[in-house]
């Protein structure tokens, strides 16, 4: 039989061994949770400002097509209003005035088209600087500090094991 001596130490060096290797394993775990989750949130990162950029590339697009189409009818009823006032045999300021007309509405179409899309670029990049926050501010939450093994720890809790048990064989 063993001595209560024996015992104490045997089981107190069993149960640090234990406790350390637990606490190693746990933390070897919880790197690798935080890795997957790191991963994960660069993916979701990434795929937001993705779809975000791609949406502000479509509307530069309708941007550009509303003022091409603006032009081309204006360019249209420029050369309506020539002809129409040819064929009326009128001339002169009057149609200059008219013409001068036209000429202003497309540009004022074109800047408030112009100053739209300046917003709308305005509002993209708030929203790629909170993204980019949000992203920041999740990588810190997932990546908290690990606890490592601590084997000193695990030998005083040992010791105490063996401790208790010596003196409850005794």
């Amino acid at each position: 039989m063993c001595s209560p001596t024996a015992a104490g130490i045997g089981l107190g060096i069993a149960q640090s061994g234990m406790q350390y290797m637990g606490q190693r394993q746990m933390a070897k775990t919880q790197a690798q949770a935080q890795s997957a989750a790191s991963k994960a949130e660069r993916e979701r990162y990434l795929q937001e400002v993705s779809s975000m950029r791609v949406r502000q590339g479509q509307e530069q697009v309708a941007a550009a097509q509303k003022m091409q189409d603006a032009q081309r009818r204006s360019r249209e009823a420029r050369a309506t209003a020539r002809v129409s006032a040819g064929e009326a045999g009128v001339a002169g300021i009057s149609v200059d005035a008219l013409v001068n007309d036209l000429f202003r509405e497309e540009a004022e179409h074109n800047f408030a088209t112009q100053q739209q899309a300046d917003m709308n670029n305005v509002g993209t990049a708030l929203q790629l600087d909170n993204a980019a926050m949000n992203f920041t501010n999740n990588q810190l939450r997932i990546n908290r500090p690990i606890q490592q093994a601590d084997p000193l720890s695990a030998a005083l809790s040992g010791a105490q094991t063996g401790l208790s048990t010596y003196t409850a064989l005794k």
